[in-house]
């Protein structure tokens, strides 16, 4: 999963040395490489330091079990996080267009639909070509109910339908596909601030999640896409997509150590089911598995 990292951070814990300042500093420039950014990379091995002093820890493979445990806390992830499948909830999902956000909610509802969920989708992208036709072509290839109004619509009018057709069937999960136009950040909070009112008003009872897809190959441009997000909106998670070996996989850890925002699922591939959930211990083993 992170196989770009894993080769850089396997360099540095190739032999057992003392871990000096050439050696944080080799550490650092693989961290930067790998797309965890200057701001986390700096945080992250400036606590690593810090544990490292306080145990005495003077060998770079003793540093590296330091680093190995503050990633898993890191990016911890449990059952917790996964409420909104358990229970009746609208899950409202953002990103740009090309990051796999479409395709993303298809292989979620996919997800969901095995779980033994009704699931309901709405077709609240309305402005980009093309993408009620291929939110429509999911539904028909999973077999779950897609409200959809013609390109050009007010999204919050479809938000509205769907909810009501989501009460009306007594639905277990409504997946909106939101618009990520981020070239008008104004336009684009008010028009989830409007779409939002409208689930507030018609969804009182009822679980929310809101969710940002993320190509992790664009690196550092991910981290910036769900910075102006997060300004816009109460994100709760990120769905982060082509984690299949093409990533350089420390988008990850500048995610949630810079924003705070848990990584919540992974797209590894083009199946309806190569959606799957993060895993922390997998994804840190897998960085450290050429060490």
């Amino acid at each position: 999963m992170a196989n770009f990292f894993s080769k850089l951070i396997g360099n540095i814990f190739q032999s057992n040395e003392i871990a000096d300042d050439a050696f944080y500093e080799a550490l650092e420039d693989a961290m930067i490489m790998s797309d965890v950014g200057v701001n986390s990379t700096l945080k992250i091995i400036d606590a690593v330091k810090t544990e490292a002093k306080a145990e005495n820890v003077t060998t770079t493979r003793e540093v590296k079990r330091i680093l190995r445990d503050y990633l898993y806390e890191l990016m911890r992830v449990d059952d917790s996080y996964y409420e909104f499948t358990k229970q009746k909830s609208i899950i409202s999902v953002i990103g740009v267009n090309g990051v796999g956000k479409t395709t993303s909610i298809g292989k979620l509802a996919w997800q969901l639909k095995h779980e033994g969920k009704t699931v309901i989708l709405a077709a609240g992208d309305t402005f980009r070509a093309g993408a009620i036709e291929q939110l429509e072509a999911w539904g028909q290839r999973i077999a779950v109910d897609v409200i959809a109004q013609k390109e050009g619509s007010d999204p919050a009018a479809v938000v509205f339908d769907a909810l009501q057709s989501f009460k009306k069937k007594n639905a277990d999960i409504l997946i909106i596909d939101t618009a990520g136009r981020l070239h008008n950040k104004k336009n684009l909070m008010n028009e989830l601030g409007k779409i939002n009112r409208i689930i507030d008003r018609e969804f009182v009872e009822g679980y929310r999640e809101t969710l940002v897809v993320l190509d992790a190959t664009t690196g550092q441009n991910a981290l910036s896409q769900a910075e102006i997000f997060k300004e816009a909106c109460q994100v709760t998670g990120i769905i982060l997509t082509k984690m299949d070996g093409t990533a350089k996989g420390g988008i990850a850890l500048a995610v949630q150590s810079e924003l705070g925002i848990p990584v919540k699922y992974i797209g590894v591939g083009e199946k309806s089911s190569d959606l799957k959930r993060f895993d922390a211990r997998e994804y840190v083993d897998s960085i450290f598995e050429d060490t």
